[in-house]
Parts: C-alpha cells; structure tokens; sequence
C-alpha cells in the first residue's frame, strides 16, 4: 500500500521520541480537525495548547483565521497541517477532504515534485508523481485519497480501488452519480458510486467518450452477488429508444433527410456514428417507422 496510513497521522509534538513512552505527550492529528484551547494571543495570532506541558509545542492559529471574539482559555476546532515551512500550523477554515476521506478534487498546480489539489485551503493538496495512475490535467477533477506521508506531510493518491467498498444498498434500476476512476477497454469503465461504492460500466453499455475523472449519472442494471453493482450511462430501453430516435432525425436532418444504413449495418459502425448499440438502433428505427416519421429505401431511410 506505498507509504500510505489509512488513519490520521498522530504525531507527537516532540520529534523522534515515542509518545507512548511518554506520559502527557499531545497527540495531534494532522490532517484532521482538533479541537484545541488557546492557550495564549500574539500579535501575529493565538498559539493553541499541544498539552505537552512546553509552549514551544504550542500551535499556531494566524491572526487571520482566528474568530472575533475568541479568548484565551477559549476551545476552538480546528484543521492541522503543515505549512511551507514544514511546521505545524492550524485553520478554522474547514477543508474539502481529510486523512482517511476519498473526495472529488480540482487540479490546482502542476510541479516539478508533483502536483496539487485545491481542497479548500490555502496550501494545496499535495499529489506525488508517484501517486498519479494515469495522465493528470490542470483544472479537471479526480477521485483521491488523503494520506499522510512518513513524513508527516498531507498528500493525496489516484489508487483509490482499495478505499472503494461493495457494500452499498442500491437495487436494479436506481440512478446513480458516480466518479470514473479507471478504463480498461477490455473490462469496461470503473466507476466509484457516490464516491465510495464499486462500479462499473460493461462494454456493451458505453459508447461515448468518457474519461477518467468525468463525474457521470448511471442506472444500476444489476447488483452481483458480492454486491458490485454493473452500470449504464442509458436509460430504460422504452425511454431511451425516444432519445435514439431523436438522433437519428437529426441526423438525417444535418444530411438532407437520409441515413445511408439499414438494421444489417455494421454494429461498429452504427456505434462510431451513433453511440448506440445495434439494438437500440433497431429499436429507434422500429419506433420512427411506426409512426411514420421515416420511411425505408433501398439504401437505408428517408425523413418523411
């Protein structure tokens, strides 16, 4: 599992020492909310109490982010994680994702050592070179998961699959909105369902472009029996032969009323063209023959 934690990273203020060892030790979730008393106010900010008995363990909370009225002996929540300086320091801002969460972030910058994550804060998610599975964009969105490094440092990873879970209660039929976080050709689309459940689209049901990353609706058509569910971007086939059936005429209408193809066209063809199986294609050209909106030639169809 790389040098990923999946819990907070409990940190004792006092570096290299074990902080069972030591009685009162603070112990500090990074990349989690804490809540925390002031324990004393600068000018620059309040500095809250680590509980290790020595003030230079203390935390700082910047003027900026402490509340009006906030006083000292006050207990106040808030996120700890480390700033550029590599030093511990705390927000009352409350971010997108903590350690331990999978959450749907926006690339904000790419770098030499990597790339970050807008999650809410001021400093970036940080997402190693190492963690990105596939080609990242700036801008776009992606499924990660927040860690902490053997460093102490927040950082985020793509390789989300063992975070994912099959036990979801979801029946046939239901809509779903999920992540695609991975694509393989041969298997089809993986999709994690409201972020945390296995997904996934089966060949025979895609046939526009998704990408990894693209936050995309479904309907479950089946839940196996260790509870993954099998997905389609489609609707039920009465509803979606009328959506079909509205892109063959407006097809035709962009090609002077004709469609050159007839229900013994190629399946890959019809699916180049059309993102359609072969089946609803025959489905929507059924539905548009009988209410005479487009009558059958020799080389295929004709709008009436």
């Amino acid at each position: 599992m790389s040098n990923r934690t999946q819990t907070a990273y409990r940190v004792a203020i006092h570096s290299g020492e074990d902080a069972s060892l030591r009685e009162g030790t603070s112990i500090i979730e990074v990349g989690k909310l804490n809540r925390l008393k002031i324990a004393n106010a600068t000018s620059f900010g309040v500095y809250l109490d680590a509980e290790t008995g020595d003030r230079k363990d203390n935390v700082l909370l910047p003027e900026k982010q402490k509340p009006l009225k906030a006083q000292v002996g006050d207990y106040l929540e808030v996120f700890i994680y480390r700033d550029s300086e590599d030093r511990l320091i705390a927000t009352t801002r409350t971010p997108l994702a903590q350690v331990g969460n999978l959450a749907y972030l926006k690339v904000s910058a790419r770098t030499q050592f990597g790339a970050f994550m807008d999650f809410g804060l001021e400093r970036g998610l940080f997402l190693p070179f190492s963690e990105q599975k596939f080609p990242i964009v700036v801008g776009q969105s992606y499924l990660v998961y927040v860690y902490v490094d053997k460093s102490g440092r927040l950082s985020c990873t793509t390789d989300i699959v063992e975070h994912l879970t099959a036990k979801g209660q979801y029946q046939k039929n239901d809509q779903v909105t999920g992540v695609v976080y991975q694509i393989k050709p041969e298997i089809g689309v993986f999709v994690a369902v409201d972020n945390q459940y296995m997904g996934l689209i089966p060949p025979t049901e895609y046939f526009s472009d998704i990408q990894i990353g693209d936050r995309i609706q479904a309907r479950v058509i089946r839940v196996r029996e260790d509870g993954k569910l099998d997905l389609s971007p489609r609707k039920l086939s009465y509803e979606q032969m009328n959506v079909d059936a509205q892109t063959l005429i407006r097809s035709m209408q962009e090609h002077d009323g004709i469609l050159p193809l007839n229900e013994k066209a190629n399946p890959a063809e019809i699916e180049a063209r059309f993102h359609m199986s072969k089946a609803a294609f025959k489905r929507a050209i059924g539905g548009l023959l009988r209410t005479r909106k487009i009558q059958k030639t020799e080389e295929g169809f004709t709008l009436l």
